[in-house]
């Protein structure tokens, strides 16, 4: 069998860089899961770069006196030429030698100012993103490319364009363009490699190659990889996928950089066996599509992305004279002299909508509450709850009483359900930011299991959601409601209701729901949970028990 490229550490890391990737290990190291820590890095990042701006400035400096010193013992040179009868140049001359010379090389200043940079790296090392951020970071790429049917050279090229049989769409146009470098691409490849996702390492590392082509012999200090790197991934990830004579041309490729690279040239000569022996396989490889990588907890992955390529656009078929907009007072006092703007979404299951249930000023409040707060968001998990790949952001859980707006939500929440909203029937405000592609596969709000956590508190399962969207998004993210085949777009400062379980206690499946990938944009929301004790008065039980 032949054997592929581990983790090639051929790259040369000068001055800053020398500082390794291992030191940025930490604990919860999880920055790439909410954008509101993302942005906080935009922050380190500016110290660094004011470093970085005194380091030049200082180096510029002391490679101007080089300059200098360069410019005078040249023009010595000229000026004197042999044989030497001045003795003042032989002077000068023997001057430069024993102590000018010596000078210039053993010079602390370069020393200085190197250091200078790397102390003001020290400050902030420990605060800086962990690999698991960018490998987390790569992975949404990858996440929205699929959910989205993004092309990969679009967005290496800062574009989202969707890709199809017979046209490519842009998505979204942004004002400035983030362009990938031939390295950007080469690490979203190699991420995939090592999870042996071939479906998603090939196209990565074919632009990642195209770029190093491109650039070829223009050495980036910044750049881990290589093109030699590139094209040893790429060929092996190619073998793995069954196409044994595209693997084979791109490692003979290869060889022609790396001759003496071993490992390549027994790669070389099992490919070559393997079409001796069987000239008909890799003809099989070329008609076989790649396929992407099954998920076995997502059986409902192409109805849940086909909604979320709609980005909360809903087709004609679905309307549907009951589904109306309407000022409502739900008969409740609080609400008579400013009623709400409400919106029937869908019928089965009921969900509604309420535009502008919060202002400007309350959502900014509530994010600014909860942002000291936000720690990685977790899953049931059997009896436990755990952090997982199929849901990034973080959350935090606000009290009614950190603030009066917060109890004036759980009011307010109350007067529009007509249920009771305030613990302990309904759980803490929990407030989410999404990180990079963020996003929540369908699941349901509702315990599906007697063992659930939910449990513990006592007050039954989650009888209704209320969830609120606390800013806006460019593109992405809508909610998509998977087994009622709709999905609805973030509409900044609504809030959507619907019942989790019928009238009998039982969980309504038309509920199983998703928090689509998100594109552009920070996304937050607040969720408050409704449990069933406390409401037996506000929603109780139907005629028949199927209700």
């Amino acid at each position: 069998m032949g054997c592929g490229p581990g983790m090639p550490g051929g790259a040369l890391w000068p001055l800053l860089l020398c500082v390794s990737w291992l030191h940025w290990l930490h604990a919860g190291a999880d920055m790439y899961s909410s954008m509101a820590s993302i942005q906080q890095a935009v922050g380190m990042e500016g110290a660094l770069l004011q470093h970085l701006g005194q380091y030049l400035q200082q180096e510029t400096q002391r490679l101007s006196d080089l300059r200098r010193f360069y410019e005078k013992v040249q023009a010595s040179h000229q000026a004197g030429g042999p044989p030497v009868q001045d003795p003042i140049l032989a002077y000068t001359l023997l001057k430069r030698l024993q102590s000018e010379w010596m000078n210039v090389v053993h010079s602390s200043e370069a020393n200085e100012n190197i250091q200078a940079l790397k102390e003001g790296y020290e400050k902030v090392k420990q605060d800086l993103p962990a690999p698991e951020d960018v490998e987390g970071a790569a992975k949404a790429l990858m996440r929205l490319q699929d959910v989205y049917s993004l092309n990969v050279n679009g967005l290496a090229r800062g574009m989202f364009q969707r890709s199809s049989s017979s046209d490519t769409k842009l998505l979204y146009n942004p004002p400035h363009l983030s362009i990938m470098s031939a390295d950007d691409c080469f690490h979203i490849g190699k991420v995939a490699y090592d999870m042996e996702d071939y479906y998603h390492s090939i196209p990565w590392l074919e632009e990642a190659v195209s770029r190093f082509r491109g650039s070829y012999g223009n050495w980036r200090t910044e750049d881990e990889g290589s093109l030699e790197e590139a094209l040893d991934y790429l060929a092996f990830s190619y073998y793995k996928a069954g196409n044994i004579s595209h693997a084979l041309d791109l490692s003979r490729e290869c060889l022609l950089y790396d001759p003496d690279n071993g490992r390549l040239a027994r790669n070389i000569a099992k490919y070559e066996q393997i079409l001796y022996e069987s000239p008909t396989a890799d003809a099989d490889a070329e008609e076989m599509k790649l396929q992407r990588p099954n998920v076995t907890h997502l059986k409902t992955r192409d109805l849940y992305e086909g909604l979320c390529q709609t980005l909360g656009s809903q087709p004609t078929s679905y309307e549907d004279p009951h589904m109306s907009c309407m000022y409502d007072t739900n008969s409740h006092p609080y609400l008579l002299l400013q009623p709400m703007k409400k919106e029937i979404v869908s019928l089965r299951p009921q969900v509604v909508l309420y535009h502008d249930f919060v202002s400007d000023l309350e959502a900014e409040k509530i994010k600014e509450l909860a942002s000291p707060w936000l720690h990685r968001s977790v899953v049931a998990s059997g009896e436990k709850q755990a952090e997982a790949e199929y849901r990034i952001s973080k959350s935090a859980w606000l009290k009614d009483t950190i603030h009066p707006f917060v109890q004036n939500l759980d009011t307010r929440i109350s007067a529009v359900t007509g249920l009771n909203a305030h613990p302990p029937y309904a759980e803490y405000l929990q407030v989410v930011n999404y990180g990079i592609g963020g996003h929540y596969e369908p699941h349901f709000d509702h315990a599906t299991s007697r063992k659930s956590p939910l449990y513990r508190t006592n007050t039954g399962n989650r009888l209704a959601t209320f969830m609120i969207y606390l800013s806006h998004v460019d593109l992405g993210g809508s909610t998509a409601f998977v087994f009622a085949n709709f999905s609805s777009p973030v509409v900044k400062n609504a809030a959507v209701f619907w019942w989790n379980l019928h009238r009998n206690g039982l969980g309504d499946e038309d509920t199983l729901h998703a928090g689509c990938p998100v594109i552009i944009g920070s996304k937050w929301v607040a969720n408050k949970w409704i449990h069933e004790f406390g409401q037996e008065f506000h929603r109780p039980c139907g005629r028949s028990p199927e209700d």
